[in-house]
């Protein structure tokens, strides 16, 4: 009879039938005619039952099975008796591709997030960390998927850049020199360098999607950005993904419009494909995720300018941490108080004073604040950030002199200005973030498969 090769996640919507499954054991009990194993692939949360008799040749090796081993099984896929399970797998052959020795650190019990860290190579074959990185590649396929049906065109900015887009200077600096030249040296000489200036790791890839939102029309990337911000709190991490779309003839509200649509269907994507991981948090990690993703599906976003958002706040007459005035760069506790307590859902803040903001963004008539938008939720705070872009070169070059910055490393960027310039708009929305959001996980550490932190480098 033919055998079929399958993973877990299709065996359980499988006939009957002869099939072969791959994976690790989880559990394992002996009686004396059978062992009873719980396998799992990867492909899904549950495990399947494999039952191997006394009969098959190899018993005693299936005896002195352990957590952790791999196996390879072919047998027959049947009903269960037993509660919980469609099916089980009645083997008829067994091979043991991998014993584990008895120190493998994954037990039947609960480890903490703060010990899984510490074995993040391992954590994925947990319940918790199989399901938050299927619904990462489930959410990255999405986007593109969302992107490519509303006719976008993606783009893979560089990694290597020698501007510094957001202008925080928390930059990784990329160098071909060897320790001792620089050292003997004194300090680095960039002209003997590999780009023969300075170079760093991006922190963003929006000014590259400028460039292209001025000749291909709609465009966005979606990739790993680096910051050197020595912080060891559960919202950063030094490598971080995020996505960026840039919107040829775009203007401040069509900015947000764009921002509202994409998090509703990214969210309702979870929702539809990734419904059996996402019930593992639902129940186990933040019983209010329920709400708040309905909240997100069917709610029409707020909309405010920093200016009402900094009086509600004041009237608000809570004890914030950091005291509240004009001009300052709202706290996470702000955003959430917002979000969370006075709208009761999203909300998108609008301009903000230019003196927080970057140089590229479009100054309002005011001459005091520029056609910024932050989408702020409940339980994250700030999850996209973003603006209409300074398409008018006078203002661009007065901008970038009010705040010092060099304009010749920026020569191409203000050609784009001089040559058939015109209103775009964009931002940036932090994947991790929302996947922290989908799922209650606090600490961002969990969301990425290999976190950078100040001072971790490890895996």
């Amino acid at each position: 009879m033919k055998r079929t090769k399958i993973n877990i996640l299709t065996a359980l919507g499988e006939t009957p039938g002869q099939v072969l499954v791959k994976g690790w054991v989880r559990t394992k009990r002996d009686s004396k005619e059978f062992s009873f194993m719980e396998v799992n692939d990867g492909s899904c949360l549950k495990n399947i039952q494999v039952i191997a008799n006394k009969d098959l040749e190899n018993y005693g090796e299936i005896q002195g099975v352990t957590t952790g081993t791999s196996l390879i099984v072919e047998g027959e896929l049947v009903a269960s008796p037993g509660k919980g399970q469609k099916w089980e797998i009645q083997a008829s052959h067994v091979e043991i591709v991998s014993l584990a020795p008895e120190s493998y650190p994954l037990q039947k019990k609960r480890h903490t997030d703060e010990y899984l860290r510490t074995i993040a190579h391992l954590r994925p074959r947990t319940n918790k960390y199989g399901a938050i990185f299927r619904i990462r590649s489930e959410i990255a396929f999405a986007i593109h998927k969302f992107y490519r049906d509303k006719g976008f065109r993606y783009l893979t900015a560089p990694l290597i850049t020698g501007s510094d887009c957001e202008g925080a200077g928390e930059m990784f600096r990329v160098t071909s020199l060897s320790p001792t030249e620089v050292q003997n040296a004194g300090r680095m000489d960039f002209t003997k360098d590999f780009f023969g200036q300075e170079s760093n790791l991006t922190v963003s890839g929006q000014l590259s999607a400028e460039m292209f939102a001025l000749s291909l029309g709609d465009v966005y990337t979606f990739g790993p950005t680096f910051r050197a911000e020595n912080s060891n709190t559960s919202r950063h991490v030094a490598e971080f993904w995020m996505l960026e779309p840039e919107m040829a003839f775009c203007d401040l509200e069509g900015n947000m419009d764009h921002g509202e649509e994409l998090v509703k269907y990214l969210v309702g994507h979870a929702m539809e494909h990734c419904e059996e991981d996402l019930s593992l948090f639902f129940q186990f990690v933040d019983k209010s995720l329920p709400a708040l993703m309905d909240t997100l599906l069917k709610q029409e976003f707020a909309r405010l300018s920093y200016t009402e958002a900094i009086d509600v706040l004041k009237k608000s007459n809570k004890p914030f941490e950091f005291p509240v005035e004009y001009g300052i760069d709202l706290q996470s506790e702000h955003e959430r108080f917002l979000a969370e307590e006075y709208f009761k859902k999203p909300v998108f803040l609008t301009d903000y004073p230019k003196t927080i903001k970057p140089f590229y963004m479009r100054m309002n008539g005011d001459d005091k604040t520029v056609a910024a938008m932050d989408l702020l939720v409940p339980r994250i705070g700030e999850l996209i950030g973003g603006s209409q872009r300074e398409e008018r070169l006078d203002r661009l070059e007065n901008r970038m002199e009010e705040m010092n910055l060099p304009r010749d490393p920026y020569w191409w960027y203000l050609d784009s200005r001089r040559f058939g310039s015109v209103p775009h708009a964009g931002f940036g929305l932090g994947f991790e973030r929302f996947l922290m959001m989908i799922t209650g996980v606090t600490n961002i550490r969990d969301v990425v498969p290999f976190p950078r932190t100040p001072g971790n480098i490890d895996f």
